[in-house]
């Protein structure tokens, strides 16, 4: 039996397997080589394609168990952002959405401005506008930080 390393540069330097370093990842496939070359070595030439078959069977099952388990943390990773992104708020995509809350805050704006006009006079009048502006200014910014990028938002008459 010829162990010698192909790559090896001097006479007499075997192949090992700690020398791997593939194999020097798991030890116990490095054990599982270990005795089926030492069998190969009591059994003989007549038994290679089989010690060699029952090999590379037991390597094909082992990257399939980690093919199996890189697929389930995968859909099991898209699964949990699939759910979280669920659970975000939607977009305010109809007119009424968008509107809506301007006219209301407008609708309101009448008797606010009549009460502050009365009781304060041009000053009163004026901060209840900047309010009234700043919370639509505000309602307008979270509208816009919901919407996706690109999002084509409806026009006059939409």
């Amino acid at each position: 039996m010829d162990t010698r390393d192909p790559r090896a540069t001097g006479p007499g330097q075997e192949t090992s397997p700690r020398q791997d370093p593939g194999l020097g990842k798991d030890p116990d496939l490095r054990r599982e080589l270990d005795a089926t070359v030492r069998a190969r070595a009591e059994l003989g030439d007549e038994y290679d394609s089989a010690l060699a078959d029952s090999f590379l069977e037991r390597v094909e099952r082992r990257i399939d168990d980690a093919v199996d388990r890189r697929v389930r943390r995968q859909l099991a990773e898209r699964q949990l952002a699939d759910a979280r992104a669920a659970r975000r708020p939607g977009t305010a995509d109809t007119w009424a959405e968008r509107y809506g809350f301007a006219l209301i805050t407008l609708v309101l704006a009448v008797p606010l401005s009549a009460i502050a006009g009365g009781m304060a006079g041009l000053s009163g009048l004026v901060v209840a506008w900047l309010g009234i502006i700043g919370v639509n200014a505000a309602q307008s910014v979270r509208l816009n930080r919901e919407s996706p990028a690109g999002h084509d938002r409806p026009g006059p008459g939409d």
